[in-house]
């Protein structure tokens, strides 16, 4: 057999894409977005207090933070499905999430009353 010869390209060198970051706006969203309800909207912190809000039919959309336990969980959802709640499942613990709101304590569920200035409500949260 005949040995292998080799043809180098002559065309121009292959330049990759540049390459985009992931998605990371997401969470900074949520987290602006909330903030701006925290200065103009209004708002109740708490379990108690939340599931008051929903029973009076008062609340746009729940927060619910990711370390909230299972049955408290299932209980606001269903709480918020029979009075046509929105609900987010925020992605950090009560720690972070009480950080987002800009409270020195931990939040385990916020319910939104009023937006205020923020499109927290009628935009969708990712």
């Amino acid at each position: 057999m005949a040995p292998k010869t080799e043809v180098a390209a002559a065309a121009a060198p292959v330049v990759a894409a540049p390459i985009k970051k992931a998605k990371k706006n997401a969470g900074e969203t949520i987290n602006s977005r909330l903030a701006l309800v925290m200065k103009s909207g209004k708002y109740t912190l708490g379990y108690k207090s939340t599931l008051k809000t929903i029973r009076n039919g008062k609340a746009k959309l729940l927060l619910i933070s990711g370390n909230c336990p299972p049955l408290r969980k299932s209980e606001l959802e269903y709480y918020a499905m029979l009075s046509k709640t929105a609900v987010h499942h925020y992605s950090g613990n009560n720690i972070d999430l009480g950080t987002a709101c800009g409270k020195y304590f931990r939040v385990g569920v916020l319910s939104i009353i009023d937006a205020g200035d923020s499109d927290i409500i009628s935009r969708p949260l990712e």
